[in-house]
């Protein structure tokens, strides 16, 4: 299993507020995207999307509740 810190943003839909929640996290994980499917496992209608742009980090996208999340798993 590969060990990945996690940024994880949710952005603030409140008017007038442009702060996100931001929390930081070590995961130990084969992958990802079954690693926020697992923390979100209780959301209804939950869509994922995956980014593996530079190659170094992989960046997951998770839209549920009305709110979209940021995932952003760096290899330690």
């Amino acid at each position: 299993m590969a060990l990945y810190e996690v940024v994880r943003e949710i952005q603030n839909e409140c008017a007038r507020n442009q702060m996100r929640d931001v929390f930081f996290d070590e995961i130990e994980t084969d992958d990802p995207v079954q690693a926020v499917r697992q923390m979100l496992r209780d959301e209804q209608n939950l869509e994922l999307t995956v980014d593996e742009g530079d190659g170094e980090n992989i960046i997951v996208y998770a839209s549920c509740s009305g709110v979209v999340q940021k995932f952003v798993f760096s290899r330690i």
